[in-house]
């Protein structure tokens, strides 16, 4: 494991054992594990320090990967042969896959627990077809533990950057860093 990977799971794992608050509201329950997009393969090969960490912290994990959603909603889609022959059409659809997205999570996340984290994997592959923000945004009212959100980007000023492709938004998660001290 790298070294930036080994800190951010030991963030990760300082912030996971304390107390956790009561009575926060949803976006207050999520957590965003910010690391560069260097390291996105080494990241799903070590998720299991996170969970480790989480299990250590005496809490629940359940890990929801939807790096496949994309691929997975097209192919079932009734116009996907269509789709391949004019792309530009699919955009008017997109929306639709944005909430296939959120109704996979919702089902997790209703089988979750207050002492549960919730982590959710492959969000770079969403990039293009929907925003990370508008997911966590249907979301975060329904996370009744915490939602950890492995997110490769940036994070600068309460601002977040998925791959460092688009402007960031601004969103109250709460940012674990490889390079924070807590």
């Amino acid at each position: 494991m790298s070294s930036r990977i080994a800190r951010l799971v030991h963030s990760y794992q300082s912030f996971i054992e304390l107390p956790w608050e009561q009575g926060l509201a949803g976006a207050q329950k999520v957590i965003f594990a910010v690391y560069d997009k260097t390291e996105e393969l080494r990241i799903r090969a070590h998720v299991e320090e996170f969970e480790i960490a989480t299990k250590a912290a005496q809490h629940q994990w359940r890990l929801i990967d939807i790096t496949d959603a994309f691929p997975q909603w097209l192919v079932n889609h009734d116009y996907c042969e269509g789709y391949f022959e004019s792309p530009d059409d699919l955009q008017d659809c997109l929306p639709e896959f944005t909430e296939s997205i959120v109704a996979l999570i919702n089902a997790e996340l209703l089988e979750a627990d207050d002492n549960t984290v919730v982590a959710l994997q492959g969000v770079a592959a969403v990039y293009g077809f929907s925003h990370v923000s508008e997911i966590i945004a249907k979301i975060a009212n329904n996370v009744k533990g915490r939602l950890l959100v492995l997110f490769p980007g940036e994070y600068e000023n309460n601002n977040y950057r998925l791959l460092d492709a688009r402007p960031g938004w601004n969103y109250q998660a709460i940012p674990i860093t490889a390079n924070q001290n807590l």
